[in-house]
């Protein structure tokens, strides 16, 4: 497959892009949403002005800590201008690999998402999601700088897990636990947590495309051999 290389964006059209974000989340919530959540992660726009190994910027938006995290922070303060920052939350995921981002300096990555998460905290949004690494320490440090409402999608390997991060919002870790992939695999999902698993291992190859499989024949917790069902009702969904 050929790619394009991407373009750098100029400062109008960087304009340009934080209006939009501003646009989008008006339509959202005329739409009847509660709120949105930026997606400052996983190798997505406002995370490649994050990472240094993305953003090569000379210019205000890039080079240190304080022009790379300027777009985000511009975006996330037109959106919360836009809605209201209790209805806005943003999203990150330090040193996460995915989507070919290079987050390799810890010293940066500590010192990129200290100052990030600190001045996204004096705009009085309603919450953080944070994607762990493996690094609980940059985790427990985050969640010190974040003076409102705390989500943690935690650190599991190799699979993710479920009852287990009930300890996270016991000692103090996160306010909330975030599931990701987990969610996937196990639509009764909170039934299952409830009865403290089994869980269906996600399977990866189904994320992105393709037919039924992976999207509703994982088995369901009330019949092993019926697609997931609805906990209330019993009826597949």
């Amino acid at each position: 497959m050929d790619f394009v290389t991407p373009r750098e964006l100029d400062a109008d059209a960087i304009t340009r892009t934080i209006a939009d974000f501003a646009d989008a989340a008006r339509n959202a919530i005329a739409a009847g949403f509660d709120g949105v959540e930026l997606h400052g992660a996983n190798g997505y726009l406002i995370h490649q002005f994050l990472a240094p190994h993305t953003n090569r910027r000379t210019d205000d938006w890039g080079g240190d800590v304080n022009g790379r995290v300027r777009f985000g922070l511009e975006v996330a303060a037109a959106v919360a201008a836009a809605i209201g920052g209790h209805r806005t939350g943003f999203r990150i995921s330090p040193g996460n690999p995915y989507n070919d981002i290079a987050e390799t300096d810890a010293a940066d990555v500590e010192n990129t998402y200290t100052t990030l998460v600190g001045r996204l905290g004096e705009l009085n949004l309603a919450y953080l999601h944070m994607i762990e690494g493996p690094d609980r320490t940059l985790t427990t440090r985050l969640r010190k700088t974040w003076p409102a409402t705390f989500v943690l999608n935690p650190f599991t390997h190799p699979e993710p897990t479920g009852p287990d991060a009930l300890t996270l919002v016991e000692d103090g870790t996160t306010d909330m636990v975030a599931f990701g992939a987990l969610f996937l695999a196990n639509p009764d999902l909170p039934a299952r947590l409830a009865a403290n698993g089994p869980f269906n291992t996600p399977d990866p190859s189904t994320f992105y495309g393709g037919d039924h499989h992976g999207y509703t024949d994982y088995p369901g917790l009330l019949d092993p051999d019926l697609p997931s069902e609805d906990i209330r009702t019993g009826n597949p969904r």
